[in-house]
């Protein structure tokens, strides 16, 4: 998990960020991207793609990561900017301000996927970055506990969605709930809901 990170190491690169989101799939909420820098050689056996730990170790690594890293940077796009800009460039604004918040700068920047983001900083992009990345697998934890919390959040504004359950995902009872209560002002317009 740390191939690539000693890769930018070795071509004498220092500030190395991992990049990723959480939430492009679901049908209500933001979109949210963290980026995160650890110290050079940071290791940690645990830390991998946020979708295959539980929650508890989510919340877990997501304690541990904040501690370790250097600088922590988080973005969340809404959903009404969603259905304006898309969800591909609401996920690219959300990465580009993630990045733009580390302090100090990244000189280096590893995003999971296969887009770049519009910034002056080299940068890689790695598809399934978060299985083979340990900065990359950091932002995963971080963008998901973050939208998970601000989910939990939601359900309290509105219940009747069980976002503290699906946190906005497609699941059968949201879809069924929103036939009928209709969308609440965090769902996605732009989303078709089958």
């Amino acid at each position: 998990m740390r191939g690539f990170e000693l890769r930018a190491n070795w071509l004498g690169f220092d500030a190395i960020a991992g990049v990723d989101e959480a939430g492009r799939g679901p049908l209500a909420g933001p979109v949210v991207a963290a980026a995160v820098i650890f110290p050079s050689g940071y290791t940690n056996g645990e830390i991998r793609d946020s979708k295959k730990l539980t929650p508890l170790k989510r919340e877990t690594l997501y304690k541990i990561i904040r501690d370790d890293a250097i600088s922590v940077g988080l973005s969340a796009i809404e959903a009404s900017t969603i259905d304006r800009i898309n969800i591909l460039q609401a996920t690219l604004a959300a990465m580009k301000t993630a990045v733009l918040s580390l302090s100090p700068q990244p000189d280096y920047i590893l995003i999971d996927g296969t887009n770049n983001i519009d910034i002056p900083i080299l940068q890689e992009t790695i598809i399934r970055g978060d299985s083979l990345s340990v900065s990359i697998a950091a932002a995963s934890i971080i963008a998901k506990v973050s939208r998970d919390q601000l989910m939990d959040r939601y359900h309290v504004l509105y219940p009747q969605y069980n976002f503290l359950k699906n946190k906005g995902y497609g699941t059968k009872e949201h879809r069924e709930a929103v036939k009928k209560y209709g969308r609440c002002k965090i769902h996605r317009r732009s989303f078709k809901i089958k």
